[in-house]
C-alpha cells in the first residue's frame, strides 16, 4: 500500500490533498473525510450500522494531528476528531472520491437530507 509523502490542507481548510510515493495524488473534500470518518461514531461496528451525516457541505478541517508513522487525526470545525484515518483509510478514500460522494448523495436524497 503506498505511503503519503504530503498532506496539505487548502488555504479554505475545505480540502486535504494527499501525495503517495506511489506518484498518485489525491484531493479530497473535508465533507468526504468527514461524512466517511473511520470512526465508530459514523460507521458503527459493522456496515449495518453506517450513519448517513447531513448538514455538512462546509465542514473545515482545522487540524491534522500525527498518529504515530501510520495515520493521522483529523479535527473538523464541527469539533469531531475521533476518526483515525491510517494511510490505508486516506488511499481508498482518495482512490474511491467519486463514487463514495455519489453515493452519499444519493443516500442523502433518499432519506430527503440535506447537505
Amino acid at each position: 500500500m503506498p505511503t503519503p509523502t504530503e498532506l496539505r490542507v487548502a488555504k479554505d481548510k475545505r480540502a486535504l490533498t494527499v501525495t503517495f510515493d506511489s506518484g498518485e495524488r489525491f484531493e479530497m473534500s473535508a465533507e468526504l473525510l468527514r461524512v466517511e470518518s473511520p470512526s465508530a461514531e459514523v460507521q458503527g461496528h459493522d456496515p449495518s450500522q453506517k450513519k448517513i451525516i447531513p448538514g455538512k457541505s462546509k465542514v473545515e478541517i482545522l487540524k491534522v494531528e500525527p498518529i504515530g508513522n501510520y495515520a493521522v487525526r483529523l479535527v473538523f470545525d464541527d469539533m469531531h476528531d475521533t476518526g483515525i484515518y491510517s494511510w490505508d483509510v486516506l488511499y481508498r478514500l482518495g482512490s474511491q472520491a467519486e463514487t463514495l460522494m455519489s453515493t452519499y448523495l444519493a443516500k442523502m436524497a433518499e432519506l430527503g437530507l440535506s447537505r
